[in-house]
């Protein structure tokens, strides 16, 4: 149950942000997140979950909220590099970064439930 996103155009440190939001969350909380926060990356974070999950349901999974977010890893993509005029005939340059997303769904453990006396 994995979902892989290659040569996002936003920059890893930016897209961590969120990685490090939806870590550990099953996947209803992770999208309940997502939804309300600000971020450019948030919209394609939510894209990549619904793919996972969709894996999952061909895997023989049903609801988002039996999976948890195991892994999310955000590693640096292709660099692009341009050049910026400056004065007097130099350059400044530029690094267009990207980002590789990888993100692995697991089961959630079963939530224990106390049992508790009942009074009559």
């Amino acid at each position: 149950m994995k979902a892989y996103l290659h040569n996002y155009r936003q920059s890893p440190r930016k897209v961590r942000l969120l990685a490090d939001l939806v870590r550990g969350k099953t996947a209803g909380d992770a999208l309940k997140a997502l939804a309300i926060t600000p971020k450019r990356a948030s919209l394609t974070m939510i894209k990549l979950i619904n793919s996972a999950v969709s894996n999952a349901r061909v895997g023989g999974h049903t609801a988002p909220e039996g999976l948890k977010i195991s892994m999310v890893q955000v590693n640096a993509g292709v660099t692009m590099k341009r050049s910026l005029p400056r004065a007097r005939g130099s350059a400044s340059k530029l690094n267009k970064r990207s980002s590789h997303v990888t993100l692995v769904l697991a089961e959630a453990p079963a939530k224990k439930v106390k049992k508790t006396k009942t009074t009559k």
